[in-house]
């Protein structure tokens, strides 16, 4: 199966039709479609179930995009990678990327610690919004990552554990709830002055819902102080706050873990090196 192939069929899949998925690869429908069909004749299965008003996917056209775009973001990281190294003269630095706002003081321990590595390379330190540091790693476009689950995708990925904390609720300071020992993640969600953030999709795009729209942590925190809203953090989180925020530890919260992770594959001594450094800490 060609590259070409999986491109063409990803764009007709997520695009729901085929000749929508034309328009966005720059090419005319029919020699798509014919692609579409010969691919189906090779894999021997429909991918998708054809209607006037577009395509679905069948179960094996659901597995194939799955499985192709993982394919797909391997071949843009093995080339991504490769320019790295050529351009750097074969030291090329490590990409690390990590939430904008989030884990500041364990980065900053982190980095510490790898410069007193032997052979430490330059570290790239790349601030990207919640949801993307999986994908940049997965597509090469970093090569470590700081993720948090719950909420991030670490699947595939190699991991070491940094931290493991409980949440809490940060609200304005003189708040009538700020007074409280602690409360459920209902009660956090339902105080009617202090609707939670919405963040944006992979896309871009914010689920409906009463809270702001917001992208980074900077912004959450100024809206807080401002009487607009409340955000469920990590504990850690709410050492540098300053005057004007409460915090209220969300007893049924779950617990939220930091972890260091880079594809399994990945052997450069950079990469070793940070990951040597982050078992230290």
């Amino acid at each position: 199966m060609e590259t070409r192939e999986l491109r063409y069929f990803i764009a007709v899949a997520e695009e729901s039709h085929v000749g929508r998925a034309a328009t966005r690869l720059g090419m005319a429908q029919p020699p798509l479609s014919r692609a579409i069909a010969r691919l189906e004749r090779r894999l021997g299965a429909d991918l998708f179930v054809r209607t006037p008003r577009g395509v679905t996917l069948t179960s094996a056209g659901e597995t194939l995009l799955l499985e192709g775009r993982a394919a797909l973001a391997a071949v843009e990281a093995a080339e991504r990678r490769t320019r790295r190294t050529v351009e750097a003269n074969g030291r090329a630095p490590v990409v690390l990327t990590a939430k904008a706002g989030a884990s500041s003081e364990l980065m900053a321990k982190l980095l510490d610690a790898y410069a007193a590595e032997p052979g430490a390379v330059d570290v790239d330190v790349v601030l990207s919004p919640p949801g993307h540091q999986s994908l940049m790693l997965r597509d090469g476009r970093a090569d470590v990552a700081i993720l948090h689950r719950p909420f991030d995708d670490v699947s595939g990925f190699d991991v070491d554990t940094l931290t493991v904390e409980e949440q809490v609720l940060v609200l304005p300071a003189g708040h009538p709830t700020s007074a409280q020992n602690s409360m459920t993640v209902a009660e956090a969600g339902s105080i009617a002055d202090l609707p939670l953030p919405r963040w944006p999709d992979l896309r871009g795009t914010y689920p409906a819902g009463p809270g702001p729209e917001l992208r980074d942590l900077t912004q959450v925190l100024q809206l807080v102080r401002l009487g607009r809203t409340a955000i469920m953090l990590p504990e850690s989180a709410t050492a540098g706050l300053h005057d004007g925020l409460a915090v209220v530890p969300v007893s049924d919260a779950p617990q939220v873990t930091t972890v260091i992770a880079w594809p399994p594959h990945r052997t450069s001594s950079g990469v070793a090196g940070l990951v040597r450094a982050a078992a230290r800490l």
